[in-house]
Parts: C-alpha cells; structure tokens; sequence
C-alpha cells in the first residue's frame, strides 16, 4: 500500500479522539512542537498560509489565533470534518497536488507528513511552488533521540504505544503498532542534514532546524528564495 494511502486507512477512524489522545501519548511535547514553529516562523496578522496535512486543526488553531487567514489542507475528510467554528478554510487535497496557483501563499506549514508522501522531493518542491518569494516553509516532524535516550524511545515506541493504542481502540492500536518503525525508517532515511539539502534542492535558502525533546522532535523552517 503506498504512503498516502496508509495514512488515509490509519488516521480516519481516530479523527474525533485524535488531539486529545496525540497530546497524552506524546505526553505534551507534541503541542509544544507545534507552537514553536508557529513562534520561529511569527506569521503577522491577516498572512495567507496554507496548513498541509492540517489534520483536525491543532496547527490552524494556532494560527487562527495570530489573526492569520488559514486554509487547511488534508487529504482526510474526516480529519477536515473536525473544522468546525470557522476554522481556516478545509480543502481536501494532498501535498503533491496543491491546487493553487504559484506564489498564493505567505507561509506554508506542515505536520508529520513526509513519512506519508510518494516522493519526499516532489511535495516539496510543491509546497515551495505555492510560497511566495521570501515566504517561509516550517514543518514539525518526530525525531529519534540520540545517546542512551535512545534506548528508552525505543521501549516507549514499541512497547508502551502499541499497548496504549490496543487500550484506547477506536483505530489506535493499528496507529500505535505503525509509529515507531515509520520514525525510525524515516530518520535512517532523512537524517536532519539530508533533509535540509532537500529543502535547499527545493528553492528554499537559510534552512534551519532544532531538534527539541532531547531529539524527540524535529522543527526545521526555510525561505523561498
């Protein structure tokens, strides 16, 4: 089954529970990823941005906050579905098909998606596309802890994930036994390094990223050149 696929048949059975789970399971650090990237990237108010694979909202959110004008963008209606109040303007669609024309936006964020994509390189030379010359691109990703933490990440990834998610239900036991070994294939794949060369191989310049969470997490933001 291919990488989008995958994540429609994982995330839509767990769209209405998955902020509040994806909070405890991450134990907070996911919330705060997220904000940071919103702070580095300190989008001013009534910006254009484009949220990829905005999920239930938690990145819209914050940036609705800002006074930003967001358009949310997934791939899973039921994800979408959770955009109630106004919340930025949901459109379903993927990362490697923007349907928007070249330079539409301001800023372009997105959150765990690369794991999910056919072809790393092609969404982002797609979210670059849509950028606007001198608007920035930020993404939160999960990271792999380096030194002795390691060791514990991996317990808690395979262990006590998958034993929360069989739990929980609803679809988290499937999503709890997928996530460890899709960070870790990830991160032996795109290491940080390699993976600002993409963004740079992309048409974005000053790439930078912080790897916070004693690696756990990984927020790298870029501007179009």
């Amino acid at each position: 089954m291919n990488p989008p696929l995958v994540a429609q048949r994982l995330f839509a059975p767990i769209a209405s529970s998955y902020e509040r789970w994806a909070a405890i399971l991450s134990m907070g650090q996911d919330a705060r990823w997220r904000r940071a990237l919103v702070r580095e990237l300190d989008p001013p108010p009534n910006a254009l941005v484009l949220d990829v694979a905005a999920g239930t909202g938690s990145i819209t959110r914050l940036l609705d906050e800002r006074g930003c004008r967001v358009v949310a963008l997934d791939q899973s209606r039921p994800m979408l579905a959770r955009h109630r109040g106004g919340l930025g303007t949901p459109v379903a669609a993927t990362a490697e098909r923007l349907p928007f024309p070249d330079a539409s936006f301001d800023f372009v964020t997105f959150g765990y998606l690369l794991r999910y994509v056919d072809d790393v390189a092609d969404a982002l030379a797609e979210m670059t596309r849509v950028l606007r010359t001198g608007g920035a691109l930020g993404m939160v990703e999960f990271g792999r802890p380096t030194g002795w933490w390691r060791a514990l990440w991996w317990l808690y990834t395979r262990l006590v994930l998958p034993g929360g998610g069989l739990v929980i239900g609803s679809g988290w036991k499937e999503v709890g036994r997928f996530l460890g070994p899709s960070i870790e294939r990830f991160a032996d794949t795109w290491p940080p390094e390699l993976l600002a060369s993409a963004w740079e191989a992309a048409g974005l310049e000053d790439v930078r990223y912080r790897r916070p969470s004693l690696g756990g997490g990984l927020v790298m933001r870029g501007r179009k050149a």
